[in-house]
């Protein structure tokens, strides 16, 4: 009996030497996760699939990985893999669920969810990973959307209400609420799961992150040196340090060299303590996108290209470091292939912005502008593409199509500026110009009237806006006004207040050398009022002789003296 007691307290023991190791591993892999340690977190993953293929927990990790790190396909099938280790897997049917919201299945997303949801019974982290799948950010996607967010709240708070003390579901509360701006909200989870988990570098972390998105730097760089003494070599409070640098840089200017040398620094430091994954250094890229340093993403990305594999994704940062260094075929190539072989769900709309603008600088002006208004179809808040849509036009005097441009931009951009309506403006009067004097009969009579409206329109709203005068935009209204005159013998006068306007601004001030021809054109037309509508010579060659005396050259200046024999009338 001893005996056999011996050996059943051995074999007990070798159960639970296997299982601490088996539970070491898995907490490994978590925490290699979280350091963002993907490569490494991988590894382990794969390996306990194998040595433990039972054990669903495994499978749902390794998938959980390929998730973040959109490898969509290689996910489901590991999802598949845990459900068939365990049919009654809550974690994996969330895992499987998270991909089809992902790829906007809301009947699979709602089927998997609820399955998880029913075979969890007071386990937390299937309603974890739901609410975490919530709130990825998906195809570009800049921000969660309310409707994102709210679900993740719902259900972590019944993940809560499984388990109070589960630290990482009170974490992910915060970041629900914090990526809807509901920084109180967001503080008070993650304060609970500081309280919960002391040792948290995460949850210290993610408080430095609500101090970065509220300016208030200095307490976040406490947090992340926090996080830092928790563990030393936690990756993301590196990464989030130099994001809140770059932040800074951008927000205070005496401080941005200091700040954007001491972000690249940081960024370094979080790139050493991962894996150096080609999916860390492409995090490193967006980074230096966010930096706006392309000359080291066009390096980085070259060094990428010869070792990614299988991600394409290294073409989008090779096309958009070529495109800002100048190099335009070699970026058309790389975002060519990016957009033509990665599949509609990975292509974001800052993809097809660089694309259109890299098509543009290659002379291929249909499909440039064709990509660019593509961008704004899949992203609204895109309405610059309208700007870069008219400088082209305008640039090939296609003044007409450059005002449409303008006329979008100012109307669908949420504040649009006072040179905004300018470049509207002066792009409508020209085409309407153009037309106007053209010698060709048959174009002249084209001349649309509301291409002079839709100027006017514009050059009124920089007046009704602006805190001074501004004498050009006077002067074009003005032109605008003679424009309308179609017969000088009936003259209506529509230049008439403008002309008058305009003479009193630029008098006012001084006038300029280079105002002196526009203020000739002013008082010619003033002259020309008052000698065929007012029929008063003395005040026509009172401003007629004042358009001479700023120039000469003018042809109604000289069309009048030639016919009073080139002498103002008496008394003038």
């Amino acid at each position: 009996m001893k005996l056999i007691s011996k050996v059943a307290y051995a074999a007990a023991g070798l159960v639970f030497i296997g299982s601490s190791v088996f539970a070491q591993s898995l907490a490994d892999a978590k925490k290699a996760i979280d350091a963002e340690q993907y490569q490494k977190a991988k590894s382990i993953l794969k390996n306990l699939t194998t040595t433990q293929p039972t054990k669903d927990e495994n499978f749902f990790y390794l998938g959980w990985v390929y998730t973040i790190q959109d490898y969509a396909d290689s996910a489901k099938a590991v999802f598949n893999q845990g459900v068939a280790a365990n049919p009654k897997s809550a974690l994996n049917y969330a895992g499987l669920g998270v991909l089809a919201h992902l790829d906007k299945d809301n009947s699979g997303a709602t089927q998997n969810f609820d399955k998880a949801t029913s075979m969890a019974g007071k386990d937390s982290k299937p309603y974890l990973y739901i609410g975490k799948g919530y709130l990825l950010l998906n195809n570009g996607a800049k921000a969660v959307s309310a409707a994102d967010a709210n679900a993740a709240i719902a259900v972590l708070n019944k993940g809560l209400a499984a388990n109070p003390k589960d630290a990482d579901v009170n974490i992910a509360l915060g970041d629900a609420y914090r990526s809807q701006l509901k920084s109180s909200e967001a503080y008070k989870y993650y304060s609970d799961a500081t309280n919960i988990n002391p040792q948290s570098a995460l949850a210290n972390v993610e408080i430095g992150v609500l101090w970065k998105f509220a300016n208030n730097f200095e307490d976040a760089e406490k947090q992340f040196q926090k996080a830092l003494s928790i563990d030393p070599n936690f990756g993301p409070a590196y990464r989030e340090w130099a994001e809140t640098d770059l932040r800074w840089a951008l927000t205070d200017p005496k401080m941005a060299s200091e700040k954007v040398k001491q972000a690249a620094d940081q960024y370094r430091k979080y790139i050493s303590l991962t894996d150096m994954s080609t999916e860390s250094r492409m995090r490193y890229a967006d980074f230096l996108i966010q930096a706006g340093d392309y000359k080291t993403l066009q390096t980085e990305a070259a060094a990428l290209s010869a070792s990614a594999g299988s991600n394409l994704r290294v073409y989008r940062y090779l096309g958009y470091s070529a495109y800002e260094n100048g190099d335009y075929a070699a970026g058309l190539t790389a975002m060519n292939k990016w957009i033509s072989q990665a599949g509609e769900k990975r292509i974001i709309p800052r993809d097809y912005l660089y694309l259109g603008r890299l098509e543009l600088k290659s002379g291929q002006d249909s499909l440039g502008i064709q990509a660019l208004r593509k961008a704004y179809q899949l992203d609204s808040t895109q309405t610059d593409v309208f700007v870069e849509i008219a400088k082209n036009y305008y640039a090939k005097k296609q003044y007409a199509q450059a005002g449409e441009a303008y006329k979008v931009y100012t109307e669908k951009t949420k504040a649009p500026k006072l040179q905004d309506y300018l470049n509207e403006g002066v792009s409508y009067y020209y085409a309407y110009q153009d037309d106007y004097y053209n010698t060709n009969p048959a174009i002249k009579a084209k001349a649309d009237t509301n291409m002079l409206n839709n100027a006017d329109s514009a050059f009124s709203k920089i007046q009704q806006r602006a805190t001074t005068p501004i004498p050009d935009v006077t002067l074009f209204r003005a032109r605008i006004g003679e424009l309308r005159e179609t017969d000088r013998n009936n003259i209506k006068g529509f230049a008439k207040p403008y002309y008058e306007a305009y003479i009193t601004q630029v008098t006012a001030r001084g006038v300029k050398d280079t105002e002196k021809k526009s203020l000739a054109e002013a008082y010619a037309y003033m002259g020309n009022f008052y000698q065929f509508k007012e029929k008063d010579a003395a005040k026509a060659d009172d401003n007629f002789t004042k358009a001479r005396d700023l120039d000469p050259t003018n042809k109604s200046v000289q069309a009048y003296f030639a016919k009073k024999g080139g002498a103002p009338a008496k008394g003038k």
